[in-house]
């Protein structure tokens, strides 16, 4: 089988079937790739072989670049058997992904790493933009590599530490400043914490007994139905405001949730936790992430 001609004539074929529908030329380029990636393999003799036949693949290139023009390269041609080579270990590859996605996630060594900003991706919709940016964040990293992308739970996506920006990171923070830097970039701040996040309201007044408690932010979670209390701190985590954070999640329990909503969740977002402290938290509605600012 002459695979050089198979790979030419595959490509030809998406060339021309993007220019006559331009609405789906995405899912054409994904499947042309995979196929051209399935033929490079099949050419350098299997799976097995396959990472020894790199001559031949530059060889391919050379051809394809003279006869077709730009975009062939050795990398392009690489990344297209590697894209191959992926779909074998991911049961689906997401067609909401663009080419351009899948080049920045294949330089990725890490299987479950990849995995996961596959999924972050198709999940939020990232623009390639985006994701280079989350890449270049560590963001996998800080959410502690072990994820459930299958049946994650709220608390899943949730990075460790989490991104604040600031007018001046130089500067010692107030909670109140910290408060107000949120206030001003909620968006981001709601994207950082994972997905689904909305926003409620800030210093939400509360009665708890005879007394009057602010909670600073209240947001809510649509993809696991709860709400979520904020309480920010700019010191180091104290045994204290597990205690603190507990009234709020039961008082919203009792007063703001509604009968079909699942239970109140509380994050605790702290200079610097304790993690013997935290061994002694035995509230799973609770978690504790630091924060650094940007």
């Amino acid at each position: 089988m002459n695979y050089y001609n198979e790979i030419k004539e595959t490509l030809i074929k998406n060339e021309v079937y993007k220019k006559v529908k331009d609405y789906s030329k995405n899912k054409s380029d994904l499947n042309t790739y995979y196929e051209v990636g399935r033929l490079i393999v099949k050419a350098q003799g299997g799976e097995a072989r396959a990472k020894y036949g790199n001559r031949l693949i530059k060889e391919y290139s050379e051809k394809l670049t003279k006869e077709l023009g730009k975009g062939y390269t050795y990398t392009n041609l690489s990344r297209m058997r590697q894209f191959y080579l992926l779909s074998k270990k991911v049961a689906t590859l997401s067609q909401q992904l663009t080419w351009s996605h899948y080049v920045e996630i294949l330089k990725i060594d890490n299987l479950d790493k990849l995995k996961y900003y596959i999924y972050i991706t198709s999940k939020l919709n990232l623009s390639v933009r985006e994701l280079r940016e989350k890449i270049k964040s560590n963001e996998y990293e800080r959410i502690g590599n072990k994820i459930e992308l299958e049946k994650p739970k709220v608390n899943t996506l949730i990075k460790n530490p989490i991104l604040i920006k600031v007018k001046n990171k130089n500067n010692k923070l107030t909670e109140y400043a910290l408060h107000q830097s949120i206030l001003e970039n909620i968006d981001d701040f709601l994207k950082e914490l994972g997905i689904g996040f909305t926003y409620v309201g800030n210093e939400v007044k509360i009665k708890i007994g005879n007394t009057y408690h602010y909670i600073d932010f209240l947001l809510f979670n649509v993809k696991f139905n709860c709400y979520v209390v904020v309480e920010l701190k700019v010191v180091n985590f104290k045994a204290e405001y597990i205690g603190q954070i507990t009234k709020y999640i039961n008082y919203a329990d009792k007063n703001i949730k509604e009968i079909h909503n699942e239970k109140t969740v509380g994050v605790i977002i702290c200079k610097k936790e304790n993690k013997y402290v935290m061994e002694y938290c035995t509230n799973p509605q609770i978690f504790v992430r630091t924060y650094e600012t940007m």
